[in-house]
């Protein structure tokens, strides 16, 4: 029997707390989205002024990631270089930048989508908040 970390609610609080802060030092108004492993919600937050969009957004993109168990840039660069078949995978609707799985000794635990401002800082914003358990 193998056995793996899981994200504690004290983890997603501090990667929460730790995204939040980011996004706040540079004035962006997102939505964050935390799952585990299997792309399930544990965490969701709008933050004031951020478009109704971003908390639709956000969720998907890291529930991509997680499933994916890679960054949802990977699924954007893919269908942007002209694999569009890709657009049609199931279950996979946020194929934007802004997805990153929480990885632990190669193993995804779980990931943090961002929505709301450009992708690259929408990503920026998701490896800050993991960044705060997975140093």
């Amino acid at each position: 029997m193998q056995s793996k970390p899981v994200l504690t609610l004290d983890d997603v609080k501090k990667i929460a707390a730790a995204a939040e802060a980011e996004a706040k030092a540079n004035n962006w108004a997102v939505s964050i989205s935390i799952v585990d492993d299997g792309g399930h919600l544990l965490w969701l937050q709008r933050l004031d002024g951020a478009a109704p969009i971003s908390a639709s957004i956000a969720p998907a993109k890291a529930k991509t990631a997680a499933l994916g168990r890679r960054e949802t840039k990977v699924y954007e660069d893919m269908i942007n270089n002209g694999r569009y078949s890709f657009m049609t995978a199931p279950v996979l609707e946020g194929m934007l930048e802004g997805g990153v799985p929480v990885l632990v000794d190669g193993q995804c635990i779980g990931a943090v989508g961002v929505s709301g401002v450009k992708s690259s800082e929408d990503a920026q914003i998701a490896k800050a908040g993991i960044a705060a358990v997975c140093g």
